[in-house]
């Protein structure tokens, strides 16, 4: 899977966990050194990075004799490298977003086509429900691939009431609700909050159900019938019928853990919420799962609660859209900062947790091996890294000024001797940032993650250390605000836009990720 997190480990795994220290570079200088040995002469770079750690992950899965790999596209599916694998048990496309557009195209249509890539003849492939037109894409990707027979014609049952497949149709099926899946009035519980995870959970039940069949397990239940007429349901592509769930599957729904996805840390009066959203349809899911999980709960009784939004993004996404998304989150900050932990007058390039390396980037085995940080990344400067979050800084002031005037959350602050005063419906300082004309916007810019959480966290979360006096930050709102972050009964922070700034974040927040 990718990215990773925290360590570069992270990206292979054996039995859900990341594979060793030891293991990993055991098996990375094996194949580095057995490409470089045999490398053209007329090509003498080595395998971009992504590349290289796909090439890695089987490798390693082919030598330990794993029973099933779980491999992951790394960008849209046609032209990623993990699509060589000409013969997998099953396919599934999960819900489409906008996203990496320079890539991949700039519509659903495109990106569509692009996913639809990983379909291969005689295998089934299952998807969630998708916008007609990508839908439909979907479906013809898969008829180009010649995959519209499949051993036979219909759902059936075989042996021990497993589903198979009988006759000729094309093998893109659309995953039923995880409502279908459930049982009188007993809702599944789902390890992974949001509502949007239902459909991820769905299709994982499909695939898994796919891998037990092919494996000839029985005892998993009888299937659940599906009526003819509701099979297409106007639909391109035919649903696929529920079945009934083991005891197994329900635990391991129940079960599931994925750092960085609708997470929450809870650390003493300060709350985290960390999800990697970073596409238009992912941060709508982001703050419907924020606004249920933080907003919703009541106000403390013995103090106020401060709401501080910590946002960065990374690549060609836009982001206006992204943020426009969030004005509604409302919160009291908007903290924006680079993916980099740490910037040091000695290092102005400072360590940066974000694509490490451009996927395309020759691999290099001081990228990889243990003798330097996982986060480190040479592609990138501080300098640009911080120009975008300036921009995020304008933006968030220039959608918050169109907001003034439009809900009554936001009331026009009384300007006095060139700052804002207190907003009575809030009780919090909104203070202007740096810009060509006075704007209400509680927006500031750090230099790192780790500046940024210090501030947020103000000596509050025992993870993190207070923040230096030397090193205060100059913006009067930073001072204005550490007051009343400190004297806040509950501070609530949502971690969002790139993975990469989850990462660096969990980095700091749970040190034993790094060990």
């Amino acid at each position: 899977s990718s990215p990773h997190l925290v360590q570069v480990r992270e990206r292979i795994r054996i039995n859900g966990q990341p594979i060793s220290k030891d293991l990993f570079n055991k098996y990375f200088w094996l194949v580095y050194n057995r490409l470089e040995e045999t490398k053209d002469p007329a090509h003498s770079s080595m395998p971009a990075y992504f590349r290289f750690l796909t090439i890695m992950a089987f490798h390693v899965f082919l030598q330990v004799k794993v029973d099933l790999a779980v491999v992951e596209v790394g960008i849209g599916g046609t032209y990623d490298c993990t699509n060589i694998i000409r013969a997998p048990v099953v396919c599934g496309v999960s819900s489409l977003g906008i996203d990496h557009t320079s890539i991949l195209g700039d519509t659903m249509e495109k990106i569509a086509w692009q996913k639809g890539g990983i379909f291969k003849p005689g295998v089934p492939a299952f998807t969630v429900a998708q916008p007609e037109r990508p839908l439909e894409v979907l479906r013809e990707r898969a008829q180009e691939r010649k995959v519209s027979c499949w051993w036979g014609c219909g759902w059936g049952v075989s042996h021990g009431g497993v589903l198979s497949l009988l006759s000729p149709q094309c093998p893109l099926y659309l995953c039923p609700e995880l409502d279908e899946f459930e049982e009188g009035s007993r809702p599944l519980e789902l390890g992974l909050a949001g509502a949007h995870q239902r459909s991820n959970a769905a299709l994982a039940l499909q695939l898994a159900q796919t891998w037990l069949q092919r494996r000839g397990c029985h005892g998993l239940g009888e299937l659940k019938e599906v009526p003819p007429s509701t099979e297409l349901m106007g639909r391109s592509v035919p649903l696929a019928p529920a079945f009934q769930l083991t005891d197994a599957m329900i635990q391991g729904l129940r079960d599931t853990e994925w750092l960085g996805r609708t997470q929450v840390l809870s650390h003493g009066p300060v709350t985290w919420y960390l999800d990697g959203a970073h596409t238009t349809s992912s941060i709508q899911a982001c703050v419907r799962w924020f606004r249920q999980a933080a907003l919703n709960q009541e106000k403390p009784h013995d103090g106020s609660e401060v709401r501080v939004l910590l946002f960065n993004a990374t690549g060609d996404r836009d982001t206006a859209a992204l943020l426009k998304l969030l004005v509604p989150c409302h919160f009291d900050y908007a903290v924006f900062c680079p993916n980099f932990t740490e910037v040091s007058v000695a290092n102005n390039a400072g360590e940066y947790w974000g694509d490490r390396v451009s996927p395309s980037s020759p691999c290099n085995p001081s990228l990889l091996s243990s003798s330097l940080p996982d986060q480190q990344n040479f592609n990138v400067t501080l300098e640009n890294a911080l120009t975008r979050c300036l921009e995020n800084q304008r933006t968030w002031t220039r959608l918050l000024e169109e907001k003034v005037g439009q809900d009554p959350w936001l009331p026009s602050p009384l300007r006095v001797g060139g700052l804002l005063q207190p907003a009575p419906a809030r009780g919090s300082l909104l203070l202007v940032p740096p810009a060509p004309r006075p704007l209400n916007s509680p927006a500031l810019v750090f230099p790192c993650l780790a500046q940024a959480l210090r501030w947020v966290a103000q000596g509050r979360d025992p993870h993190l250390a207070a923040p230096a006096a030397s090193g205060a930050h100059p913006h009067p709102a930073a001072s204005s605000g550490a007051v009343l972050l400190r004297e806040a009964a509950a501070v609530r922070v949502l971690v969002t836009g790139s993975l990469h700034l989850v990462g660096g974040a969990l980095r700091l927040l749970v040190p034993e990720l790094s060990q």
